[in-house]
């Protein structure tokens, strides 16, 4: 009998040791193969607060995404505002520009020399200078400041520049995208209306007259690059292949370079004092594109521009002009 109940016992320890060692395999090999969300997972890596860009003016730490930004280097003003960023200070130019001024609500004016102390009262946490700017380290002691070398990159590139500096290439890419769209609707329309006549952009200045070429603004890059008309033998060796972007020319060579339809503005915008000498002049109203009525003026400040916002006004205007449409 005492036999018995001692080898029943003996079953039951056994069985319950066997029922214990289930139960812990079972946890173990359940908990070893996902840890509960929350305990002992690694965290996720932070996303830095700055980034380096390489800028003119060296290796420059800046904001990732950046809230208070002043343009001193004006022709950038509206690439920032197409990505999202509204600068809250910049130049007179913007504030002048039939195709920018709508947008400069609430913008401060810095003039056209700004004062270190009043971009200091900004509080920016990024600041967009020329690289020849006299005041260039003192900005630098404000607030994170990047300098530009015009003509460094072309304005497709400077677009994506830009998105790499705010963190917003993303917005760059679909700005590109959508430009390369509205040029590809409108180009067979301009080539089949232009064919193989000549284009010039021609701008009187108080001692002589600029030819633009196809990389300066004013229309040049749209009527150039984008549209592939051509220029008058002239204006492509003189502006287009060689040189900054222009030439200067004297009132005398302007037949050389005038193309069968011409786009015209004086350089500073005074028609009084730049525009007498050679709109008023024998040979201007000699010239077949005056002759024929293919003279349209432009905005001088409007087309000093060539951020995304000014070019997709300048280009309804080129269409317009050169199509009639």
């Amino acid at each position: 009998m005492h036999t018995q109940k001692r080898f029943t016992m003996i079953i039951m320890a056994v069985l319950l040791i066997s029922i214990l060692a289930a139960c812990s395999q079972s946890g173990t090999s359940g908990g070893s193969t996902s840890p509960a969300a929350g305990t002992d997972a690694a965290p996720a890596a932070q996303e830095s607060a700055t980034i380096t860009y390489k800028a003119a003016n060296g290796d420059v730490e800046v904001p990732r995404h950046p809230q208070r930004v002043v343009v001193l280097a004006d022709s950038y003003y509206g690439y920032l505002y197409s990505l999202g960023i509204k600068p809250i200070a910049t130049t007179n130019k913007p504030f002048d520009s039939i195709y920018l001024k709508d947008t400069t609500e609430g913008v401060t004016n810095l003039g056209e020399t700004p004062e270190v102390e009043k971009v200091l009262d900004l509080n920016p946490d990024l600041i967009i200078v020329w690289d020849g700017d006299a005041n260039l380290d003192k900005f630098a002691k404000v607030a994170p400041t990047v300098a530009i070398k015009y003509g460094q990159y072309t304005y497709k590139e400077q677009l994506q520049e830009f998105g790499k500096m705010t963190g917003t290439e993303d917005k760059a890419k679909e700005v590109a995208a959508a430009w390369e769209s509205k040029i590809n609707e409108v180009k067979p329309q301009v080539q089949a209306a232009v064919g193989d006549k000549t284009v010039s952009i021609i701008q009187p200045y108080a001692k002589g007259v600029y030819v633009m070429g196809d990389s300066f603004g004013r229309g040049g890059e749209i009527i150039y690059q984008e549209l592939g008309l051509k220029g008058t033998e002239m204006t492509q060796k003189e502006a287009i292949d060689n040189g900054p972007g222009y030439v200067s020319i004297s009132l005398e060579n302007v037949p050389d370079f005038a193309g069968d339809y011409i786009f015209t503005a004086p350089w500073g915008g005074d028609a009084d004092k730049e525009g007498t000498s050679l709109y008023n002049s024998s040979l201007w109203k000699q010239l077949p594109a005056v002759k024929a009525n293919h003279v349209f003026n432009i905005d001088p400040i409007a087309y000093y521009f060539n951020d995304p916002i000014s070019m997709n006004a300048q280009l309804d205007f080129i269409v317009k002009s050169l199509t009639g449409k």
